[in-house]
């Protein structure tokens, strides 16, 4: 089958749906179908099989920096590809984000399925209700990655919505060389800004240790803020951006993976990669976690914001080794059930279902 996945955001900016975007394409040419993936890029395409529809624009979106590509040379080169490619079904992720996903929308020539991420409240669907509501029902096929999401989907653009998952290669992160480690390991990584919470991360590590170690991943507007604040901690290493086979290797070297999120996190894709990496996860008790996450179960999970509660859950996960060992183990279990393999068999079945 001819498969046309669409993303808005660019693809050489990490993310959580430009990851889902590029990790199904992957998994759905290993299982024999035919994919291209039209998206923004700022850069290389970093994959291949990537038609780039031109740079991003930062736009602040869910109290985050959404790389969109608004412009209308992106959305003229969107309808060319759609015309030149000829998909026999087309899989827009965020149908109604402004930029290639909404230009699929409007100007569609094939059957589309389309995939909602988002969760919590958005201005823009807010503001531009009968807009969105008339584009969503161009949809043939609507999911959603969470309960989360669903409801977000729900109440803003009516209408039903098949519940999915976001998937993981369990395999590639189960079985990536680990980096070595010098003492009780501690795994961040993600954008530095305030709902992702490292500085409760870090603030955390006063009831720690000097013994264990902290690798923190990735960068952000908070990033020479924090570093100034808590760069003379030598127990913290400052990594920068990760490749993800990087992200990979560190998270089999931790033993612990922290994701101290505020708010806004519609479902725990890395909190399923650290389980299928092997690390402990440490988390807060938010509903997008626990899509994922049973807490005691397979992580310990702690109020969000509470630094006080986060290091005293960091410091039982490196300190109690039968402890590890059940909550490892059942977290490899939950890993498992999200395998991107399974979620692209179940897009199959959609997609030829709206093809038919």
């Amino acid at each position: 089958m001819r498969i046309g996945l669409v993303c808005p955001y660019s693809l050489t900016v990490p993310g959580g749906v430009q990851a889902q975007v590029l990790g199904l394409a992957r998994t759905l040419r290993g299982l024999g179908e035919d994919v291209r993936v039209l998206a923004p890029c700022d850069g290389p395409p970093p994959d291949g099989g990537v038609t780039p529809l031109g740079k991003s624009v930062p736009t602040a979106s869910n109290g985050s920096l959404a790389p969109l590509a608004p412009d209308p040379a992106a959305q003229l080169r969107t309808i060319r590809a759609l015309r030149d490619e000829a998909f026999e079904v087309i899989h827009l992720h965020e149908p109604c984000v402004p930029g290639p996903t909404m230009t699929a929308l409007l100007f569609r020539n094939a059957p589309i399925v389309g995939t909602f991420h988002r969760a919590g409240d958005s201005a823009a669907y807010a503001a531009l209700k009968p807009a969105v509501r008339w584009l969503a029902r161009r949809l043939d096929l609507r999911c959603a990655v969470s309960k989360d999401a669903l409801a977000t989907a729900r109440n803003a653009l009516g209408g039903e919505y098949d519940l999915l998952f976001n998937g993981i290669d369990v395999e590639r992160f189960a079985k990536s060389t680990p980096t070595p480690t010098t003492g009780p390991t501690i795994f961040f990584v993600g954008r530095h800004e305030d709902r992702k919470g490292l500085a409760v991360l870090l603030d955390a590590l006063r009831l720690l240790p000097p013994e264990v170690r902290v690798w923190v991943g990735g960068t952000g507007p908070q990033t020479e803020a924090l570093r100034s604040s808590y760069g003379g901690d030598p127990r913290i290493e400052w990594l920068g951006r990760l490749t993800e086979a990087d992200v990979a290797s560190r998270m089999r070297g931790a033993d612990v993976f922290c994701a101290p999120s505020l708010h806004g996190e519609s479902f725990g894709v890395v909190l399923l990669e650290a389980m299928a990496a092997g690390a402990v996860v440490v988390a807060s008790e938010l509903d997008g976690y626990c899509n994922v996450a049973t807490p005691g179960v397979d992580a310990l999970m702690t109020p969000p914001g509470d630094s006080d509660a986060l290091g005293r859950a960091l410091w039982r996960a490196l300190d109690d080794s039968r402890l590890r060992a059940d909550l490892t183990g059942a977290a490899e279990l939950r890993a498992q059930a999200f395998s991107m393999v399974r979620l692209a068999e179940l897009y199959i079945e959609r997609y030829q279902r709206v093809v038919a």
